[in-house]
């Protein structure tokens, strides 16, 4: 499940008062009381109700026990979080926990309403049995060069939160089947900031449902992100990519045309079976266009 701190646009908290928890169902196996824990004893990817209350304490600056009421009562209808929405940057941002599957992000209406682009993505990665069990964490960890989520992750400039530090995406994805990740550490959530618009497109293979070319782009107009437009390309070679090129067109005209005006190199595409570099260079190109023109709308 999913908890509201009060994200602008999204959940709005009155001054003084704690926030409207979001209404979700609770995690599977939850017990409001019993909190769930992995094999050594420590907590799970879900956040305690000591996490959420002093959370949402220091977000809309009120006590521990004006937050905790309410907080309390959430807990005992739905249990443990795996994730929450805060509000930051100005235009918000999502914290969705790494154990929230793929169909938790597309059905969760709050990131339906301020960052369709994101549930999108979610909603189309597999197959609906892949959809009920896999889950963001598991992606980003795994780091599959033709896995969806990544480009959402790098388009987004989202930070990804572990049990001992935050890593930005720029600094985490380092190549095929390998992040920034130590030996032993875990990814807890990741953290979205919301754009002004995005959009995710993509070319699957038909047998997999991986795509041959897959594309997320995203503006910014606000916080540390303004005036950003951010490119993300998967399944074209070792890993998840931004392509500077794409980037610095949209970022002087955010239109189709500009898109189609950059070329797209296929020198370092991969080639297999499945396409040949030139025609990934080529998806990459329509995919952009596409994705842009889906944004505006």
């Amino acid at each position: 499940g999913l908890v509201a701190l009060g994200a602008p646009a999204i959940a709005r908290a009155q001054p003084g008062q704690p926030p409207p928890p979001a209404e979700a169902p609770p995690p599977p196996n939850s017990q409001p009381s019993s909190p769930s824990s992995g094999p050594t004893g420590a907590p799970a990817s879900t956040y305690s109700q000591d996490e959420i209350v002093t959370n949402v304490s220091d977000f809309l600056g009120v006590t521990a026990e004006a937050a905790g009421a309410a907080v309390e009562r959430w807990f005992v209808r739905n249990g443990r979080p795996t994730a929450y929405i805060a509000g930051e940057e100005g235009s918000g941002a999502f914290v969705v926990g790494a154990m929230s599957r793929h169909l938790d992000v597309a059905n969760h209406a709050e990131i339906k309403a301020a960052y369709p682009a994101l549930a999108d993505l979610a909603n189309r990665i597999g197959d609906r049995q892949v959809r009920a069990l896999g889950t963001l964490g598991g992606s980003v960890a795994n780091n599959d060069p033709a896995a969806c989520y990544p480009s959402a992750v790098l388009a987004a400039g989202a930070t990804i939160v572990t049990d001992r530090r935050e890593i930005a995406a720029d600094d985490y994805f380092q190549g095929m089947f390998t992040t920034a990740l130590q030996d032993g550490e875990l990814i807890k959530a990741i953290r979205f900031p919301i754009p002004k618009r995005a959009a995710y497109e993509k070319l699957r293979q038909k047998a997999s449902h991986f795509p041959l070319i897959g594309v997320f782009i995203a503006q910014y107009d606000s916080g540390a992100l303004k005036g950003q437009v951010r490119v993300a390309v998967t399944g074209g070679g070792n890993g998840v990519f931004r392509h500077q090129g794409l980037e610095a067109a949209l970022t002087k005209s955010f239109t189709p045309a500009a898109a189609a005006a950059v070329k797209i190199d296929a020198s370092n595409l991969s080639a297999d079976l499945h396409a040949s570099a030139a025609y990934r260079a080529n998806l990459i190109s329509v995919m952009a266009q596409r994705a842009v023109a889906k944004a505006l709308g």
